[in-house]
């Protein structure tokens, strides 16, 4: 079954151009001008999202913060802003990837595969471990919980959450984890390494869980036995 995308752009030119060539790259498109359609179709639960931050309704920011609850497949923000900043906010509140515009088609085409692929692989991981009596990864579903109690990840979060758990007292280098979580490597990757691990802990804390991602300094993380 061929993949699907969900674009989300009150740029029709933007659109239309996006549309064409993620098509004839064999995907299934789905355009959506502003961020009140974008946030109903993201329902149909497409494989992955392409979202613009500026929109003049409910700006993308504001789309993937409400969307994210319900919708678990990467979410890559298109954006002109390129203040650091503005790359922690999307990645706090939920985001993947950050690409700027103007943006090379090509590098666009290979970021959403990457994702992709990324996704593909974690889905094959048919196991459950249990670290203590309260904490469950269970990686078919690719879910978290806590005391029975799931707790609401975004996809990169789980990622990196599988990456160390599945080499537990393991050291993993940040760009060893970069490539294998985005596997293209940049700036806006190392950025969101650290904040998606500082809200990872945040939530994983809040949930009563042990601290078991632990920052070995200078060289990355490791999964605590």
């Amino acid at each position: 079954m061929r993949k699907t995308i969900l674009i989300i752009d009150d740029e029709k030119d933007m659109g239309r151009m996006l549309r064409e060539y993620f098509e004839l790259m064999g995907y299934g498109v789905t355009l959506a001008e502003n961020g009140l359609a974008g946030m109903e179709k993201a329902g149909r639960q497409p494989d992955l999202i392409l979202l613009d931050i500026n929109m003049p309704d409910i700006d993308g920011l504001e789309v993937c913060r409400r969307i994210r609850e319900h919708v678990t497949c990467p979410i890559l923000f298109l954006t002109s802003r390129v203040e650091n900043q503005d790359k922690l906010e999307g990645f706090a509140v939920g985001g993947d990837d950050y690409i700027v515009k103007p943006f090379d088609i090509d590098e666009l085409g290979a970021r959403v595969e990457a994702h992709l692929r990324r996704e593909d692989r974690s889905a094959q991981t048919p196991h459950r471990l249990f670290f203590d009596d309260s904490f469950m990864i269970d990686y078919t579903a690719k879910q978290v919980s806590c005391a029975g109690t799931v707790i609401s990840l975004t996809p990169k979060e789980y990622e990196i959450v599988e990456l160390l758990s599945t080499h537990p007292g393991q050291v993993l280098g940040w760009s060893r984890i970069i490539e294998q979580i985005w596997d293209i490597a940049s700036d806006a990757e190392q950025t969101a390494l650290r904040e998606q691990v500082s809200r990872l802990r945040a939530k994983l804390s809040a949930a009563g869980c042990k601290p078991y991602i632990e920052t070995v300094w200078g060289v990355g993380y490791k999964w605590v036995k």
